[in-house]
């Protein structure tokens, strides 16, 4: 079965075409994305604004347009955390409705980490044991750990790194006051996701985790999706006091990093190194599935 996978994601709009079936694993047919950021195109009362609305309409209009022509039967379309925290949450779904046709569903947060935990489960298996998983998005950071496919745990924190750049950094705020405010937010309940233990396996997935690892000498993905890729903690230090003092077209000419998402680099480095530093993760290992995998994957078991 041809399965559309439509992500409005804080960052970026993703459409993933996938031929799925039973048994095995999702296999990717197509991929059509843009760069929407609308965790940067909300306004000071926490609405998305009418050019983010007009942009996200268009996206969704020309998305359901490729997944027909590439003959998807179903298409699983889900928003988050820029949508799902937006005023005008309500108004912004409705009018995808009435202008595309595609009703978008608002995934909770504690939901979106609880599907990534699921796909990082079904990649590595069971001989990975209590899984801690860490995932940055542009609006928010989603932490989960378990032994099982449903993790014991599963947070949604407002530290995405589009969010942080916008509220902090292009504030004009030190560096310290967004680490100790990182730093403060994530311990805060750092103790539920610690209660039952430390983590056998601790992994990182997502876009940003996924630039972060590539900056500190990761394979590239053109090497494939079976290489194995780490980010360790000691080479992020080094690359954070580095971003700290770059240019953000500097930055952008770094591998692995995309001109759209350069200026976000720094704040996601931060929330990455405080995450590590509270949970004394010497290292990461990057999973190439995420939170779309992790919607297919559910959808599948019900095949």
């Amino acid at each position: 079965m041809r399965i559309g996978v439509l992500d409005i994601g804080s960052n970026t709009g993703h459409l993933l075409v996938v031929d799925a079936y039973d048994g095995g694993p999702p296999i990717p047919a197509y991929s059509y994305k843009e760069p929407l950021r609308l965790a940067e195109h909300l306004d000071p009362d926490g609405a998305v604004g009418e050019a983010g609305i007009a942009q996200l309409i268009k996206f969704v209009i020309e998305s359901k347009a490729e997944a027909a022509e590439r003959g998807c039967a179903e298409i699983l379309a889900f928003a988050t955390s820029a949508v799902r925290d937006a005023v005008n949450s309500d108004e912004d779904i409705a009018r995808v409705r009435t202008e595309s046709g595609v009703d978008l569903e608002v995934m909770p947060g504690d939901n979106e980490a609880r599907l990534t935990f699921l796909a990082v489960r079904r990649w590595f298996g069971w001989s990975s044991g209590r899984l801690g998983v860490f995932d940055i998005g542009g609006g928010s950071l989603e932490i989960a750990v378990g032994a099982d496919e449903v993790p014991e745990v599963a947070q949604s924190l407002p530290l995405g790194a589009g969010r942080l750049t916008r509220d902090w950094l292009q504030q004009g705020r030190s560096v310290a006051d967004f680490r100790f405010f990182v730093r403060t937010s994530i311990a805060a309940d750092a103790g539920a996701l610690l209660r039952g233990g430390a983590f056998d396996h601790a992994v990182a997935t997502s876009k940003t985790f996924r630039s972060l690892a590539r900056m500190c000498g990761s394979a590239p993905y053109t090497e494939g999706q079976y290489v194995r890729r780490t980010l360790r903690r000691k080479d992020l230090k080094v690359l954070t006091e580095q971003l700290s003092g770059m240019e953000v077209s500097a930055i952008a000419e770094l591998p692995g990093v995309s001109p759209n998402r350069a200026h976000q680099m720094l704040a996601g480095a931060l929330v990455a190194e405080s995450a590590m530093d509270l949970f004394d993760l010497s290292e990461l290992e990057i999973c190439p599935w995420a939170l779309r995998e992790g919607v297919l994957i559910q959808r599948i078991d019900q095949f």
